[in-house]
């Protein structure tokens, strides 16, 4: 029983540490700039809908 529950403990230890460092992970990437290459592709995309806004309001 004693290694069963040391088993369980140590599960709980490695889910925990590696709930950490998903954490950590996705924080990180969530506080990193959005690369320009990106930042390009949406500015392309709004001047597109933009575009087709202002054609559809004069058809």
């Amino acid at each position: 029983m004693t290694e069963q529950m040391t088993r369980k403990q140590l599960n709980a230890r490695i889910v925990d540490e590696i709930d950490r460092n998903l954490k950590q992970a996705f924080d990180d990437m969530a506080t990193a700039p959005v690369p320009d290459r990106f930042a390009e592709l949406l500015e392309q995309l709004k001047q597109a809908e933009a575009r087709k806004r202002e054609i559809g309001d004069d058809a």
